[in-house]
């Protein structure tokens, strides 16, 4: 009878979200005792569980039985159709999706398929712009329970998920397997065309936009279009006159911190590009790139006129100038104009050679 009404209490307890176990340091709320324990050891940082074959320390039993996997070999997670085995559940459930296809839930608006209802739901709201779910503490709204469960950790400092190689702590599981990958060398997205592969699948997304030409970043002041964001804000300091970037040697400002490093080897001389053919040394790998056509006679720039062909980029320009009869370089003694900068430097110098004849007579 006590045992039944214990019981009872204990799925009221569940039913109800009856929380009456509070941590002192971030004001989170657990049902049960030890699960605010276990959570403790995120702020102590506190391992009690350790591997008797390499000594590596764990903040949970679990993380520790998962690792222990390495060391044995096993493999007890075992796929009914094909028999291949796995050593996390999570591994065979990502793969049987190779043989249900795991997608029949069809967004409507977009076209776009999911595995559950759930998901379609919450996709949906990005279509409708519903955010139900509100942040307690600053009032930020999310579309996305668990998008909000992540922004409160901004809140509470709390970061659940940690490295077992380095003990680098994250908030998103999905940062902390991204981080593995730096220690395992893994990279398993592929692009399709080259077969260049890569850590993430941003990084990949990013990449493809080389081969498919796509731009979806727009400066809203002179409609230029860029690849990736980044470019875009480095785009955005030309219109703005930024520049954030102080060398610390000489303070000179730049708009692009690419730009502030490679004047940085000034001072420092250094050189780090080679060529392979004469041992000459560049800064940069664009001027040695540059450079190799010298060796290799490769001339990639063409006049659209005349078919002439240019090793640089610059020089074509300046040939152009033939055509277009256009003069940009303007003597501010007489006001005669030239093609070429270096048209304008020679010329200066009959100017110069004047004024000293004038004060010697």
């Amino acid at each position: 009878m006590f045992g039944r009404c214990s019981t009872v209490k204990s799925n009221m307890k569940i039913d109800t979200g009856d929380k009456t176990f509070r941590c002192k340091l971030c004001d989170k709320m657990f049902e049960r005792s030890r699960d605010l324990k276990r959570h403790t050891r995120i702020h102590t940082r506190d391992k009690p569980f350790k591997c008797e074959v390499c000594d590596k320390m764990f903040r949970q039993s679990s993380y520790l039985k998962r690792h222990m996997r390495i060391h044995t070999g096993d493999k007890s997670f075992k796929c009914e159709v094909c028999d291949k085995m796995f050593r996390q559940s999570s591994y065979l459930k990502r793969h049987m999706r190779i043989h249900t296809g795991g997608k029949s839930f069809k967004c409507e608006v977009c076209a776009k398929i999911f595995e559950q209802s759930s998901s379609l739901k919450e996709h949906m709201r990005m279509h409708t712009g519903d955010k139900p779910f509100k942040c307690e503490v600053c009032d930020k709204m999310f579309g996305q329970k668990n998008n909000l469960k992540v922004h409160t950790m901004i809140h509470t400092g709390e970061k659940p998920f940690n490295c077992e190689v380095c003990d680098k702590m994250f908030g998103q599981r999905s940062n902390l397997k991204r981080h593995m990958r730096m220690h395992t060398g893994d990279e398993t997205f592929k692009c399709e065309v080259c077969d260049k592969t890569f850590a993430q699948s941003s990084d990949l997304k990013v990449h493809a936009r080389i081969h498919t030409g796509e731009k979806p970043f727009k400066c809203a002041v002179c409609d230029k279009m860029f690849g990736q964001s980044s470019n875009l804000k480095d785009h955005i300091r030309m219109h703005t006159g930024d520049k954030p970037f102080k060398c610390e040697v000489c303070d000179k400002i730049f708009g692009h911190h690419s730009n502030l490093k490679v004047h940085t080897m000034i001072h420092t001389g250094d050189k780090p590009f080679k060529c392979a053919v004469c041992d000459k040394m560049f800064a940069q790998g664009s001027e040695l790139k540059v450079h190799m056509r010298i060796h290799t006679g490769d001339k990639p720039f063409k006049c659209e006129v005349c078919d002439k062909m240019f090793g640089q980029s610059s020089h074509l320009k300046e040939h152009t100038r033939i055509h277009t009869g256009d003069k940009p370089f303007k003597c501010q003694v007489c006001d005669e104009m030239f093609r070429i900068n270096c048209h304008l430097k020679n010329h200066m110098r009959k100017h110069a050679g004047d004024i000293q004849n004038t004060i010697q007579g």
